[in-house]
């Protein structure tokens, strides 16, 4: 049964690595037994990921990436092939929101955030199945919300990019199957990271957790499962799916 979950042997790309839940999955990846791309715009802070992976005893390699950059993920690519690095997983965890309401929301704050939520998932999934040509065998998991299904305010264009990053989910799925490309994603609810955990933490966030039927907010090792099982054989019958993790907030009203 463990074999199912084990990564040995695989290569695994993570986008938005430096931190956050992209810190997380590496590190659940690396003592999974996967060699490493880590990857983000950080490059300090891949390098200080790096040095902490070093005690899991995991292979790592950091490449500064900008996923809005087409001429960039080009470059991180070219980079791969120049290291003989051929990629069995993609985590395309990147993504950023900006908290504003649609009114005071510019132009370029919508085009920040569904550039990098959105069209980057597109353009590392397309570069990386286009390097592999027609028998690519890679699986590629995007990191979706519950707000993709749901709206909020003041998070307009965040909704719009992870509802857009679930149907890309689907139309990948459907279309790059005979690539033998598997395309799932999971939806967080609100999990606890450095971003968010001061208004988690206070009195301001009840009104959230009172809508949560768990009556709390997740962790992101609380996303453990469902990345291991989207990555591994063990959901090799598995396309297309959205996994929600969100302590049931999304089943209510």
């Amino acid at each position: 049964m463990n074999k199912l979950f084990d990564l040995s042997n695989k290569t695994a790309i993570i986008t938005g690595a430096s931190s956050g839940l992209g810190w997380r999955f590496s590190e659940l990846l690396a003592k999974s037994g996967a060699r490493l791309v880590i990857a983000a715009r950080r490059t300090e802070r891949l390098q200080e990921l790096v040095r902490h992976l070093a005690n899991v005893g995991g292979q790592v390699h950091a490449i500064t990436l900008d996923v809005t950059d087409s001429d960039s993920i080009t470059d991180f690519f070219d980079q791969c092939q120049a290291m003989d690095i051929a990629s069995e997983i993609l985590i395309n965890n990147a993504g950023i929101a900006i908290t504003k309401t649609t009114i005071e929301q510019t132009e370029a704050d919508w085009n920040r955030v569904v550039d990098t939520n959105l069209k980057g998932a597109w353009l590392m999934s397309r570069e990386l199945v286009r390097r592999k040509q027609e028998d690519a065998r890679c699986n590629i998991v995007n990191v979706a919300s519950v707000l993709g299904f749901r709206g909020t305010s003041h998070l307009t264009s965040y909704c719009a990019s992870k509802a857009g990053l679930i149907n890309l989910t689907r139309s990948l799925a459907v279309e790059l199957a005979k690539f033998n490309v598997r395309v799932n994603a999971i939806a967080p609810g609100y999990i606890e990271t450095d971003m968010n955990r001061d208004f988690l933490r206070s009195s301001a966030s009840d009104p959230i957790r009172k809508r949560i039927p768990l009556r709390q907010f997740g962790k992101p090792e609380d996303l453990d499962g469902a990345i291991l099982y989207l990555c591994s054989d063990a959901s090799r019958y598995v396309n297309g799916a959205v996994i929600t993790v969100d302590g049931g907030h999304s089943a209510g009203i």
